[in-house]
């Protein structure tokens, strides 16, 4: 897409973080803006900001992004108000730390139904509507650095984060194989930013709430620690705007950003292809880099 002024942009997770970005970038770029967030209060002070940066419209869609009617009535209501859809982009995310055998199931189904599954409620309801509409369109899906190599104490990050990066890639390769030559698709695989990343409790819906001895425990206020660390030591939020909308302009697929993790990619790779058990090595995460 090089156009963006009078097109729609329906952005998830736009209250905070990434998504608070996109509006940005979109507002600036005269773009009709449907944001998504299931911070109701805080979706509110969206509207006047992205109005002032030059949204030609904007509409606040509160959504529970794990909850495939409340997806569709989003949609549905978005292409009511506006009559088509342009640019795509999933955003909503959590985390959680530990390993797997300390940490709530419940946290896996919260985490998963997130960070993938709400990516793929999207855009099962909303590519209909940009082939039918012919016109030049992008999807991005923020999938992480986390789904292009593998950590300590990450388990149901990581494993939604490949499974959004798998998915967007498979995405790919269907628009090309069926003829959908207006539809071009991204993977936003950022490493350490300041976003909001480490207040993901503060969002949890109460259906993936459950009473376990690990939320007191020593090593969940030493996992909450670290990665406030690293969130908050991470790249200014202000260099993933322009840098995703950039990729955008270029139909860009993989959106990588922190080249010091190209050597932990490279090496799964290889250890993958020589069929060689992996080193359990500390990741130098070279914050600021």
């Amino acid at each position: 897409m090089k156009d963006f002024a009078g097109r729609v942009a329906l952005i998830t997770g736009a209250a905070h973080g990434f998504g608070k970005e996109f509006v940005k970038q979109a507002a600036q770029r005269g773009m009709k803006i449907a944001a998504v967030d299931i911070m109701e209060d805080d979706l509110k002070a969206i509207e006047p900001m992205a109005k002032e940066l030059g949204a030609e419209d904007i509409i606040l869609c509160p959504c529970d992004v794990t909850e495939y009617e409340q997806v569709k009535a989003v949609v549905a209501g978005v292409i009511e108000k506006f009559g088509q859809i342009d640019l795509l982009m999933n955003n909503a995310g959590v985390a959680t730390f530990g390993p797997v055998w300390v940490v709530p199931p419940l946290e896996y189904e919260w985490i998963i139904d997130t960070n993938l599954k709400s990516h793929v409620y999207f855009m099962h309801e909303v590519i209909p509507y940009m082939i039918k509409q012919g016109t030049p369109c992008n999807i991005v899906n923020t999938c992480s650095a986390a789904g292009t190599f593998t950590s300590k104490s990450a388990a149901a990050y990581q494993a939604s984060k490949f499974g959004a990066l798998a998915l967007t890639e498979s995405v790919y390769y269907d628009l090309i194989a069926f003829g959908v030559n207006n539809i071009h698709i991204s993977a936003y695989c950022p490493g350490f930013i300041q976003t909001n990343l480490d207040h993901s409790e503060e969002y949890k819906q109460d259906k993936y709430k459950v009473e376990s001895p690990y939320y007191g425990s020593e090593l969940h206020q030493k996992m909450q620690g670290a990665a406030k660390y690293l969130i908050m030591t991470g790249r200014a939020i202000d260099e993933s705007g322009p840098v995703v909308f950039k990729a955008i302009e270029d139909d860009q697929l993989y959106i990588i950003t922190h080249e010091h993790y190209d050597k932990y990619i490279q090496a799964r790779c290889e250890n993958m292809l020589a069929r060689r058990n992996p080193e359990a090595v500390e990741i130098d995460h070279n914050i600021k880099r």
